[in-house]
């Protein structure tokens, strides 16, 4: 299986990593992507940027439309290579569009972003801040102690059913509220966590299935919500949905709740996980970026039981024993290297092929279920 096309990086498909220097077609260690029916947005992560593509590209290297953490499409830096903090960014990590509007998780100024419509010009102001005071400040935690309305390294979030989350990785948390919070307006649902003020890993005990190392990100349908505990090297799911601090119902990557294990320094294969940095759902198909393990898994039936959950497909290794960077080999077309951020939109998977500079679009209607979508 081979992708579409992609973005960013152009390669000979050799030893040597792609060129990484910004420009309108460049792109350094993406980390998410996002698509509508007729937007592609890219955290272009190691440029500290964010890039929009208006009308979903169609050719391999296609140049953004829009630039937005810089003034131009050829600058590169945090707070747009100098103080501006207003327009900068810092790592940015998760993106997402939801009603109409534009999410940047601004991972390293521990803030999301948003614009009230998608941006039309280069160096765009946001409209709204969560998890700082205003659009200047960039300390962790607002620069005090862990509460209610700070963040750190917030590497994503999500709008899944009318609640908006926000993975609060350096806390070790999921904040939620009910519907898309206004700026300073508490949570209404703590995940993780024993209060606001507390921040400590697995709560300060053995991972269990209330615990996060670093939870990274959050998908979900009407009856199920998952969250990569990436630093557990493992996948929680919950179902009902939870709406108050509760343990897990279903762990994914681990042979149960108080393991963590990292392959390949044990288990292994089809249902081994090692830093799961992203998580996708399609219809009733789970999709996990297994970051460290260089690919992607896919299950044709989410995993909605505590039981053993062998993956059915995996993209970027021959088989699900294979874990090298682009197989050990040379780059190539459908070879993957610490792929990051993931979407599904209709028949086509982008993944953010970040070791390897690129954002790349699959076709993968002929893997995913499609009796199960949209059921």
């Amino acid at each position: 299986m081979k992708p579409k096309l992609w973005l960013g990086a152009t390669s000979e498909f050799n030893l040597m990593l792609p060129a990484a220097q910004p420009t309108p077609s460049q792109l350094y260690a993406p980390r998410g992507v996002f698509m509508t029916e007729d937007v592609l947005v890219a955290a272009d992560s190691g440029n500290h940027r964010v890039m929009i593509w208006h009308g979903l590209p169609t050719e391999t290297g296609q140049p953004a439309d829009i630039v937005l953490g810089q003034p131009d499409f050829f600058s590169e830096g945090p707070h747009a290579g100098g103080q501006n903090t207003e327009k900068g960014l810092y790592l940015p990590t998760g993106v997402g569009i939801y009603e109409g509007r534009l999410f940047v998780a601004d991972a390293w100024h521990h803030r999301i972003l948003i614009w009230n419509s998608i941006p039309t010009e280069n160096f765009t102001a946001p409209d709204v801040v969560l998890g700082q005071a205003n659009f200047t400040d960039v300390e962790p935690n607002r620069g005090g102690g862990v509460s209610a309305t700070g963040l750190y390294w917030c590497y994503d979030m999500a709008y899944l059913n009318g609640w908006f989350y926000i993975a609060d990785t350096g806390n070790r948390r999921i904040l939620g509220w009910r519907g898309i919070p206004e700026p300073d307006q508490s949570p209404d649902f703590l995940l993780g966590q024993d209060s606001y003020s507390d921040s400590l890993e697995n709560r300060g005990a053995a991972v269990s299935s209330s615990s996060f190392r670093w939870p990274h990100a959050i998908a979900g349908t009407e009856d199920m919500l998952y969250i990569s505990d990436a630093g557990n090297h493992r996948v929680l799911g919950w179902s009902p949905v939870p709406e108050t601090d509760r343990p897990a119902d279903v762990v994914i990557g681990q042979k149960d709740f108080e393991s963590s294990i990292e392959w390949p320094y044990d288990a292994q294969g089809p249902s081994a996980l090692r830093f799961p940095y992203n998580i996708s759902i399609f219809g009733q198909n789970l999709l996990v970026a297994d970051t460290a393990n260089n690919r992607v898994l896919i299950w044709r039936q989410l995993p909605k039981t505590d039981a053993y959950h062998p993956a059915d497909h995996v993209i970027g290794q021959e088989d699900f024993d294979g874990n090298g960077e682009n197989r050990w080999q040379t780059v190539r077309e459908d070879t993957l290297c610490w792929p990051y951020g993931m979407h599904v939109h209709e028949d086509t998977l982008a993944i953010a092929d970040s070791g390897n500079n690129r954002v790349m679009l699959w076709d993968v209607a002929d893997i995913l279920d499609p009796v199960g979508v949209g059921d």
